[in-house]
């Protein structure tokens, strides 16, 4: 190295993971979206097993009621409702605020906006730092939903292919399930909500997707209006029709591709099973039959119509409307060894970035830079991570010897799957489980010399869902803490 490269640090104090075997942690899981928002508290155990604390026990304390998302005008949510809402769930569950350890937030649809969004995030402005809090796209939601559903766990119990199908209020999210994996996600304008009535029936909210369906339909639609409910089954079954033609061997028309809120399935094997969640789910499985002045049971009843022609096994989810996250673990572990690879040193420290763990082809000796840049980009889309707009650390359980050729077809690969992260000037961040977290990080900078921050630390195993603080260097150790914050769900296998 010349004397113009930045000083890499390559730690050399031993390994230290906090000394407590196990931990008890009080969660919440908040989830606010466009049609409902809805809270819900555990109690999380965690056991210390290798490099990490694993989730060993999940019990549900209290499940907030569900709140129809209140709103000032057609994008900005009340936000002083919904605080009232949210300290009401609180007293409810009997827990105050400091009593609860960490969390997630998770704000979906219009909630994402950045008014709301900064509006909301206020209302949790004690809970910094305890709490990750995740703006999800559509392609998140979806892969959230299915793990949330235990449309996931079941593939992985069965090693069978589920189908998730999460109908909402605005929106229509698919997942396909195999073998414990998110294999791919769409999305589709359907949903119970894109039309609302008051209580006499008259149309108080339309969504341009609704406008779209009702005008597909025969009928021109106005606020105020009454429109009669076999013209109402007329708009649900052509909602219906777009909804299942993403499943079917036919190419898709005009009017579904103007609906699509992200690329069709490609998938067209065989499906085991189907599950329902979101709140039309409710519906689907008779769980409730109170109306809420939208097309729920309506949609509900032409999809209990159908499923014989479906040909495919429907299940019941672990949770339906709930299918989300019901908090978040945490834990600090110390990392340092001679292995790991910071440069320049002021790159950390780095606060709740998110993991990715792209399915790469580490088993095989042929390693193509082109199959590792292909799974970064899988894994970037699967949580809406694929714009560049923030860092992700790329988690990866290295196999197979670390030759010239494998190590340059990896960083490679990566570098290419990163390119809108890096292109920001985002620190390019690797965490492995194994020991090679500094030969990796070397060769990021001596043969690619790419201009990034780097920092690759080892001796970590992550998932998909994790978030990582990674500390300043402790000049006396060399070493670094890191922080590790898991988004928890009811249905999930153990994380």
């Amino acid at each position: 190295m010349d004397n113009t490269t930045p000083r890499a640090s390559f730690t050399n104090a031993n390994r230290h993971i906090s000394e407590e075997e196990e931990l008890i942690l009080t969660s919440v899981g908040v989830d606010i979206g466009s049609s409902t928002s809805h809270l819900v508290f555990s109690r999380l155990e965690l056991k210390l097993e290798a490099t990490r604390y694993r989730v060993t026990r999940r019990e549900i304390l209290n499940e907030s009621e569900i709140l129809l998302t209140p709103y000032v005008d057609e994008t900005k949510i009340d936000v002083e409702a919904l605080e009232a809402f949210i300290n009401r769930q609180y007293k409810k569950a009997k827990i105050k605020r400091d009593e609860v350890d960490t969390g997630a937030l998770i704000l979906t649809g219009v909630a994402v906006r950045r008014r709301n969004a900064r509006a909301i995030g206020e209302l949790f402005a004690q809970e910094a730092g305890k709490f990750v809090a995740v703006s999800a796209g559509d392609g998140l939601e979806a892969t959230m939903a299915a793990h949330g559903s235990g449309a996931v766990a079941h593939s992985a119990r069965t090693g069978g292919v589920v189908l998730n199908i999460d109908i909402g209020g605005g929106t229509s999210k698919f997942a396909i399930c195999n073998n414990g994996k998110v294999q791919e996600v769409s999305a589709i304008d359907i949903g119970a909500r894109l039309v609302a009535f008051n209580p006499d029936g008259a149309l108080v909210r339309i969504e341009d997707a609704g406008r779209k369906h009702a005008g597909w339909a025969g009928m021109k639609i106005e606020l105020g209006q009454k429109i009669h409910q076999d013209s109402l089954r007329a708009m649900v079954s052509g909602m219906m029709d777009k909804l299942f033609a993403i499943l079917g061997p036919e190419p898709i028309s005009e009017e579904v591709k103007s609906l699509l809120r992200l690329p069709p399935l490609t998938y067209r094997g065989e499906i085991d099973s189907v599950m329902f969640s979101g709140g039309v789910s409710e519906f689907i499985y008779n769980r409730e039959k109170t109306s809420f002045g939208d097309l729920g049971p309506l949609i509900a009843d032409e999809i209990h119509r159908r499923i014989p022609a479906l040909g495919m096994l429907v299940m019941e989810p672990t949770a339906r409307i709930r299918a989300t996250v019901i908090g978040a673990s945490q834990y600090t572990i110390q990392v340092s060894g001679n292995t790991i690879f910071i440069t320049p040193e002021d790159a950390v420290p780095v606060r709740n970035v998110p993991v990715v763990a792209p399915e790469f082809p580490l088993e095989t000796d042929e390693l193509s830079k082109d199959a590792v840049r292909d799974a970064t980009l899988n894994a970037l889309r699967r949580l809406d991570l694929q714009y560049g707009r923030q860092p992700v650390a790329i988690a990866f359980h290295w196999q197979g010897s670390a030759t010239f050729f494998r190590l340059q077809a990896f960083s490679r690969g990566v570098v290419e799957g990163l390119k809108d992260v890096l292109d920001r000037g985002h620190p390019l961040v690797l965490v492995n489980d194994g020991d090679v977290g500094g030969i990796v990080g070397l060769h990021f900078q001596e043969e690619l010399r790419i201009p990034n921050p780097i920092i690759s630390v080892d001796g970590i195993a992550l998932n998909d869902f994790d978030y990582i603080d990674i500390g300043a260097l402790i000049p006396s150790s060399g070493s670094v803490p890191v922080v590790i914050k898991s988004l928890i769900f009811s249905a999930s296998q153990q994380q």
